[in-house]
């Protein structure tokens, strides 16, 4: 597995890739390895080199080493924008392939994974393009003295990714850390790191000097410290579960270093009695299951006005109980596995939560029973529990799989008070025809992501990022531009002479 190895990295019984460091892909230094299997049947596709913190300090070396070279911190940022535009480039050549096996690693249905790859060269496009005009601003200051300031990478920045999608969280994170001139570690989720390492190889086909994309899979309780700790590391930016969250950004206040927290949610849906029935209805069908209801924004506290209460609990049932569960590969294929048995288990447990708790569940509420193969798979049905409570622990916590629950409201007062009672304040939509009271819950809704009328869009030049328990920080747009960059002041004198202040001189004249 040391030898060259094709985008691809097929074997024979599946696709096995080592660390990716310094350009190339090299063992670890453990002999262990990480068994990669399909959710949908539970075999074995493939495996992952497992890490150590001695690994974890080679990656961080060579990304320093090609950093102080300057090959990409230096290079001019036109120049930086052509490699990038070609990597987007090799990516759109190859999605087919990385929509297949993220189908494989994830369980996400084909469609919907396809649908997600093929916007994501953009981000390659985009951060191109803003790259030249991160221009330093000339101020104001009084005296005869000039005074600017400048941009410059923060040199070696650490990804820590999620396994939910992941080649998108882990792009959307690395277009902005390159474009801005840093050489990159990324330690990927350790059941799902494939494209992770295939992407690195792609990238360094296409221009990207060695060195400055690294990658080192494994567990992330053994790599995460270890990434933190690294002297030269400059930045660290998450996407995961708040509890991992907190311990991370702790380590990074240690150092005194920036990170940016892309954490958990629970993502309240408002729906107003206004909005046409069978549009809130497949509405809330995507908001909630899309990805099997694995995202950090997955629509789960449904919010709905009274009035059409009922109507809307039965109609968005009676749809979600007609969904297709199987082989993810097919493209009629509506929902998916979860991706883990340990996941399926967790979610399971929340189910039984809901029932014990006194939700009344309207739909699902069990595992999937499918035929071989894939009854060895971890298919849960699509969950419904309707007259849910706030404090429930299906309404309080992140589950994480595909369940939701519906509560009714009776005013605009009374929906905002149901969705803003909660830790987390990522993301949210409302769905609404007056325009005016959209703007009006817009503005008093707690996320730092709302959609008006839709939900999950995302796109490069717009800001994501939310509040409180789930996070802080800015990913996407320029916001992220700056956030992987440094600002200097620089002041300089222009009088010809400097004065002796000793000598009775005026200095601050």
């Amino acid at each position: 597995m040391t030898d060259a190895q094709s985008l691809t990295g097929r074997h024979a019984d599946g696709v096995h890739l080592d660390l990716f460091i310094g350009g190339s892909f090299r063992r670890a230094s453990s002999p262990e390895r990480t068994e990669i299997r399909n959710p949908a049947t539970g075999a074995p596709i493939g495996s992952a080199a497992k890490g150590t913190p001695d690994d974890m300090v080679d990656a961080v070396d060579a990304a320093a080493a090609a950093f102080d070279s300057g090959i990409w911190s230096r290079r001019d940022a036109l120049d930086r924008g052509h490699v990038l535009r070609a990597i987007g480039d090799a990516l759109q050549e190859r999605l087919p392939e990385f929509a297949e096996l993220e189908t494989r690693v994830t369980g996400r249905p084909i469609r919907e994974m396809a649908a997600q790859l093929a916007r994501l060269p953009e981000w390659f496009y985009y951060f191109a393009g803003i790259a030249r005009g991160l221009e330093g601003h000339v101020k104001p200051f009084k005296g005869d003295f000039l005074n600017y300031t400048q941009f410059s990478p923060l040199g070696v920045v650490g990804l820590i990714t999620s396994w939910n999608h992941p080649l998108l969280i882990f792009l959307k994170k690395l277009a902005p850390a390159l474009a801005a001139g840093n050489t990159v570690v990324v330690k990927p989720p350790e059941i799902a790191p494939l494209s992770q390492l295939l992407f690195a190889n792609l990238a360094t086909e296409a221009g990207l000097p060695p060195g400055v994309l690294n990658v080192v899979t494994g567990e992330g309780a053994v790599l995460g410290p270890a990434m933190c700790a690294a002297p030269r590391m400059a930045k660290l930016d998450l996407t995961g579960g708040t509890d991992t969250g907190r311990r991370v950004a702790g380590m990074a206040a240690q150092r005194l270093i920036p990170a940016t927290m892309e954490l958990g949610g629970k993502a309240p849906v408002l729906i107003f009695d206004d909005t046409p029935l069978d549009e809130a209805i497949n509405g809330a069908a995507f908001a909630a299951f899309i990805a099997s209801g694995q995202t950090c924004v997955a629509g789960t506290r449904f919010i709905v006005q009274q009035s059409i209460y009922d109507t809307f609990v039965d109609r968005l049932a009676a749809k979600v109980s007609a969904f297709r569960l199987g082989d993810p590969m097919e493209r009629t294929t509506d929902m998916g596995p979860v991706i883990s048995r340990r996941q399926m288990e967790l979610t399971l447990q929340y189910i039984e939560s809901g029932k014990s708790e006194g939700a009344r569940l309207v739909t699902g509420g069990e595992r999937a029973q499918l035929p071989a193969p894939l009854d060895a798979g971890y298919f849960i049905q699509p969950t419904i529990f309707a007259d849910v409570r706030p404090d429930q622990r299906i309404v309080r916590e992140e589950i994480f799989g595909p369940v939701i629950g519906i509560m009714p409201f009776t005013d605009e007062k009374h929906a905002l008070h149901l969705a803003n009672d909660h830790e987390f304040g990522l993301g949210a939509s409302v769905w609404t025809r007056d325009v005016t009271r959209a703007h009006r819950v817009v503005r008093d809704l707690n996320a730092g992501i709302v959609w008006i009328n839709d939900h999950h869009k995302n796109d490069p030049a717009s800001i994501w990022g939310g509040f409180g328990s789930s996070g802080y920080g800015k990913e996407n747009g320029w916001n992220a531009l700056h956030e992987y960059s440094k600002e200097q002041n620089v002041v300089v004198r222009l009088a010809p002479d400097f004065p002796d202040w000793y000598g009775g001189g005026d200095r601050y004249s």
